[in-house]
């Protein structure tokens, strides 16, 4: 494979352990469901092996993952085939909207504070479920978030900041934003070479481009659900997700119709080759500015 994509396989493998598992709900999440959702095992073996991972070590990452039931498995005489399970779908689809959704821009003035209540194990699972949902805690049990939609358990309440520093100084102490900036960092410097190769040279071979679209979703998807996904107002000015956001969306914009042209030629499922995708891969990221070729990219 081209340079810039074996160093994104070697950077990717030197975590151990090689999270298979993970790797595999981002590839049927990203790429297979938007065709279908199923796909046979042998079709699975063979991308695998372009990521350079071992049959043994897919076997063994969907037995896993059907014993959690993320995954549905299929028989038919001597083929297998692999589907996400209904809540696998929807945990991926919750995930969608963070991955490839437009930033948020705009807010209120507004914060939500939710007042945790019940023993502490109800309040314990309160602040599991909020948390979830991307809420911080101030304290303990007091949770703050933007946007006011749910109505998890809890005392609701509505408050604003009266400066404006005081806006800017709670999101860190109620979300690991010094983390995050630090991953988002990591995740620039990773993919730099692989924006600069691809708006330099081109696309590399379709299979090479299936590899880099799973692996930008797969990298970038570790990060941005732990993300709340503040507006802009309250982050500073060169907040490093913005840079990965932009970055990722320029990335994709190249690698990802070839890879679906990959695997309309190469994988199959049940009925034999996968059909179209329901929907255009140029949707995602669609209210994303195109990030140029010039611009700086955090290493």
């Amino acid at each position: 494979m081209t340079d810039f994509v074996a160093d994104l396989l070697t950077q990717f493998h030197a975590r151990t352990p090689i999270r298979a598992g993970s790797l595999v709900v981002t590839l049927f999440g990203d790429a297979i469901v938007p065709r279908g959702g199923h796909l046979a095992l042998a079709s699975l073996l063979e991308i695998m092996r372009a990521f350079r991972v071992s049959e043994t070590l897919v076997r063994t990452a969907m037995s896993r993952l059907v014993g959690e039931a993320l995954f549905e498995r299929r028989k038919i005489g001597r083929n297998t085939f692999y589907s996400l399970s209904p809540p696998g779908e929807q945990a991926f689809a919750h995930a969608a909207e963070k991955i490839y959704g437009a930033a948020r821009e705009h807010w209120d003035g507004r914060f939500d504070l939710v007042l945790l209540e019940g023993s502490a194990a109800e309040r314990a699972g309160a602040r599991a479920q909020w948390q979830a949902q991307g809420y911080g805690s101030l304290t303990l049990d007091l949770m703050i978030g933007i946007g006011g939609k749910s109505r998890e358990a809890g005392l609701h309440l509505r408050a604003e900041p009266t400066e404006t520093e005081t806006a800017r100084r709670l999101p860190g102490r109620a979300w690991p934003l010094e983390e995050l900036a630090s991953r988002y960092r990591h995740f620039n410097g990773m993919f730099a070479r692989a924006h600069e190769a691809l708006h330099g040279q081109g696309a590399p071979d379709a299979l090479a481009c299936l590899v880099v679209r799973v692996l930008l979703i797969h990298e970038y998807r570790r990060i941005v659900l732990r993300d709340p996904l503040l507006p802009r107002p309250l982050l500073a000015e060169d907040w490093p997700g913005r840079q990965a956001r932009a970055l990722c969306a320029a990335i994709y914009a190249v690698v990802a119709d070839p890879a679906d042209c990959w695997l309309g030629s190469h994988a199959t499922d049940e009925r034999g080759p996968l059909p179209q995708p329901t929907a255009p891969m140029s949707q995602r990221f669609a209210h994303q500015p195109v990030l140029c070729v010039t611009q700086n990219v955090d290493k």
